[in-house]
């Protein structure tokens, strides 16, 4: 479950009498979240976020049942090497645009299915049978440091296999960062060992144990830079203080390792720390340029409260291009916050009537609800 970070604007953004507040981010998908109109950010209270951990839910059960067409599979394999621990985002991209996204589970299999089936985290729906829906379109898989085969979707009939096989991913030769560090590779024996047995104790389940054998592992091998952030996961699910430390220790293992830097910024926006949000997310970026939702949002969230609009709004508009599913829900609401802040109250008002077609009831719906009507009168009086 993702922590939703405060956005806090409300003192920051003050035009013409109007004020937009932000609510907290809901505490977990799509779910409402509790109003604030304070200008800081409360400290978050469930998990830190670990925007990897999206998988698709009851796997089995989504590949057994449902109507013809209602989903289709296939998997994710990497040219000699082995699936990362983190789910791999699959897109469907349909004439250059992002039409759905999901991740891949620990076997590297992933599932296009309907809205329904995937849970409370989607907020929007589309009744038509999902291999109708995206004929035409090509599913592509995004792993920094390497690219990506794809995979065809046509037309298929009640017979046919919903099997669309498999995405492959080979390295890209001089890329700036991968996801995949080079330190695995080099790491001494015992070193290895504890890693694979910790890999072995987190897909079982067993976190404990997952964390006993990686603090093994990074004693062996202090540059094991996986290993690192492997335990710097844990630990931010775990709530604990020494999360940040390992993953600062797993970016300065392997400069290349572009993973790391997301999460430092998450952890940085959790105790307000904007400037180190601002950076962390840019080393993401001039590692793996192309980026991911969170990265995106995390630099807009962080360039917002700095007020480098500029950059917020070309990020928050980034992240909400590759989101069609809202996975990032407060996004379209947080650009209205930055446009508002540009004083462009028409941009701003468009993107907040949007978000009423995809909140579920509660209080960030009701706050929008309120955001609309105070932005109303900017819009109609601001010269067209």
């Amino acid at each position: 479950m993702r922590t939703r970070i405060a956005i806090g604007l409300l003192g920051s953004l003050m035009f013409s009498g109007v004020s937009l507040a932000q609510a907290t981010k809901p505490g977990g998908g799509a779910s409402g979240g509790g109003g604030s109109t304070s200008t800081t950010a409360p400290k978050p209270t469930a998990q830190p976020a670990d925007p990897s951990t999206m998988i698709n839910r009851d796997w089995d059960k989504m590949k057994q049942q449902g109507r013809a067409g209602d989903r289709l599979t296939g998997n994710v394999d990497i040219t000699g090497g082995a699936i990362p621990w983190d789910p791999i985002t699959v897109s469907v991209m349909c004439d250059g645009q992002t039409k759905y996204t999901t991740n891949t589970d620990s076997k590297g299999l992933f599932a296009i299915v309907s809205d329904e089936d995937r849970g409370p985290n989607t907020v929007k729906a589309d009744p038509k049978p999902v291999a109708g829906q995206f004929v035409g379109c090509n599913a592509v898989a995004a792993l920094p440091g390497f690219n990506s085969s794809s995979l065809p979707i046509g037309e298929r009939h009640v017979l046919d296999s919903m099997n669309l096989g498999t995405i492959h991913l080979t390295r890209e030769e001089n890329s700036g960062g991968s996801a995949v560090s080079g330190t695995t590779a080099s790491a001494p024996k015992d070193a290895s060992k504890a890693f694979e047995k910790a890999r072995g104790a987190y897909l079982e389940n067993k976190p404990d144990k997952a964390e006993k054998e990686l603090r093994k592992a990074v004693q062996d091998y202090p540059q094991f830079a996986e290993a690192w952030y492997q335990l710097g996961r844990l630990q931010e699910l775990g709530n604990s203080p020494e999360a940040y430390g390992s993953f600062s220790k797993a970016a300065a293992a392997d400069p290349q390792y572009v993973l790391p830097h997301q999460h430092m910024a998450i952890l940085a926006a959790s105790t307000q720390k904007w400037q180190d949000v601002v950076d962390e997310t840019k080393k993401a970026l001039e590692l793996d340029p192309r980026g991911n939702v969170h990265v995106w949002y995390y630099s807009a969230l962080g360039n917002a409260q700095l007020k480098n609009l500029d950059v917020a709004e070309v990020s928050a508009k980034k992240a909400l291009a590759m989101d069609p599913l809202h996975e990032e829900p407060n996004t379209e609401q947080l650009l209205a916050v930055v446009l508002a802040g540009k004083q462009d109250y028409s941009g701003a008002l468009e993107h907040l009537k949007s978000c009423l077609t995809y909140f579920p009831p509660g209080p960030n719906l009701d706050l929008v609800k309120e955001q609309i009507a105070q932005l109303e009168p900017a819009a109609k009086a601001a010269p067209k």
